[in-house]
């Protein structure tokens, strides 16, 4: 396998991937990828070969083995690393499709607005495109990490296998070829998948939470502006400030109005009616 046409092509997707994105594709590359090419095909080289049975029965050693390892750790996770990428060229594949769209719009419409502002931001459904992709890459890791227990019934590589099926005469003894090694290289390719898992998940959180607290901040600025548009319509409106309180100094500067005109005409006019009758009644007091 060309592991270097894999890591080009998984590098194209780096840039349009979060923080917890590109943690996790070193993760990939370092922890899983280089492990793997330097190390541990090394390690499992050509494992029935190294599968010894105390036995010269033909054909007993492949039975054996077969039934034990019915697939290999090191094909397997050769497989494993193929499928938990394919989902990240999905998100290549769709900023690809509107960098396309995008220069189709442009010779039809040469002075017109971009469609897209940026075409490797993640909004509409870029967003959705990426989220599904990380929903698909935790999914083929659980499974994969599932595949193996299941058929090995536990990560632990033991020593030591007894078969007994046929072509074998009798139960035979058959030793692994360098199982110390092997488990501890098994150990940490499970845990290097467990910590993938987990940076997948936080990124999930990250981008809801993210696009959650985007519509809460669209909601809040949309709510705003409508009670400062509700504001400008009552400042505008005359009859609706008749209940507000108007401070003393403005309403020195404000002319009167036909209500306090009404009431200090007639408080006026009432006291010079009062003084002339007092002046024309007669004095009572004298007499």
């Amino acid at each position: 396998m060309d592991w270097k046409t894999f890591q080009a092509l998984l590098s194209g997707v780096n840039k349009y991937s979060t923080a917890f994105g590109r943690v996790w594709l070193s993760v990939v590359f370092v922890f899983r990828v280089m492990v793997y090419v330097v190390a541990a095909e090394r390690v499992w080289g050509d494992e029935q070969k190294d599968f010894d049975c105390n036995t010269k029965q033909p054909g007993c050693a492949n039975v054996c083995y077969d039934h034990f390892f019915p697939i290999s750790h090191i094909r397997l996770w050769a497989l494993q690393l193929i499928f938990i990428s394919c989902p990240s060229f999905m998100v290549v594949m769709h900023v690809a499709y509107r960098d396309d769209r995008e220069r189709k719009y442009k010779i039809k419409n040469p002075d017109s607005v971009k469609l897209y502002a940026n075409t490797g931001k993640k909004h509409g459904g870029l967003w959705w495109t990426y989220l599904v992709s990380l929903f698909a890459k935790t999914g083929i890791e659980v499974a994969f990490l599932y595949i193996l227990h299941h058929i090995y019934n536990s990560f632990y590589l033991p020593r030591l296998v007894k078969c007994s099926g046929a072509p074998c005469p009798n139960l035979v003894d058959c030793y692994i070829g360098h199982p110390t090694e092997k488990k501890v290289f098994t150990y940490f390719m499970v845990g290097a998948s467990g910590l993938c898992i987990v940076l997948n998940i936080c990124e999930i959180i990250y981008l809801i939470s993210k696009r959650v607290a985007r519509i809460g901040n669209k909601f809040k600025r949309r709510h705003r502006r409508t009670a400062v548009r509700q504001e400008d319509y009552n400042s505008k409106e005359p009859f609706n400030n008749c209940h507000l309180a108007v401070p003393s100094r403005d309403r020195k500067d404000r002319p009167p109005s036909f209500k306090s005109a009404f009431k200090s005409s007639h408080g006026v006019s009432s006291l010079i009616m009062e003084e002339k009758i007092r002046a024309s009644a007669p004095n009572l007091s004298s007499s």
